[in-house]
């Protein structure tokens, strides 16, 4: 079937299986490999987009639940919170491998758009989802919150 998708604000059109996760449609079809495949499960989050704005494993997301809505990976995300995390990732040498970071990144941005000032649980919470093998996480929270006071929020 076809499918129209908006992905980092383009329309795009694929023609898939209306159950092909979201992962493979970006990655195979659409050449956008920022996104990262883990455990194809939802439990790693090295897979996670942003779907209307929320973080969203791309992996059990099949591609026909889209319904239109507006998909952004880290080759599209942008704007003041984007570039503050982004910057704190490198800042503070986040990654070790990289491979969780996109994933990572993605949550953090997600968390920061909706609550401007998190705290130690906060982060934890949301981040939660996403394994870091190399177990950044102390960078990870230290990175948020510099992130949260670079984008002034």
């Amino acid at each position: 079937m076809r499918y129209r998708l908006e992905v980092n604000g383009q329309r795009r059109q694929v023609d898939v299986a209306s159950d092909t996760p979201l992962l493979w449609v970006l990655r195979d079809d659409l050449g956008l490999s920022g996104t990262k495949y883990g455990c194809g499960v939802a439990q790693c989050g090295a897979c996670t987009v942003h779907v209307a704005g929320r973080a969203t494993r791309s992996c059990v997301m099949p591609i026909a639940a889209l319904d239109g809505r507006p998909v952004t990976t880290i080759e599209g995300v942008e704007g003041a919170v984007a570039t503050a995390v982004k910057e704190s990732w490198e800042g503070l040498q986040v990654p070790q491998c990289g491979y969780c970071q996109t994933g990572q990144i993605m949550t953090a941005i997600a968390l920061l758009e909706r609550r401007a000032k998190p705290d130690d649980d906060d982060i934890d919470g949301a981040l939660a989802g996403n394994v870091c093998r190399c177990a950044t996480y102390p960078r990870i929270r230290r990175a948020v919150h510099d992130a949260a006071a670079r984008a002034g929020r």
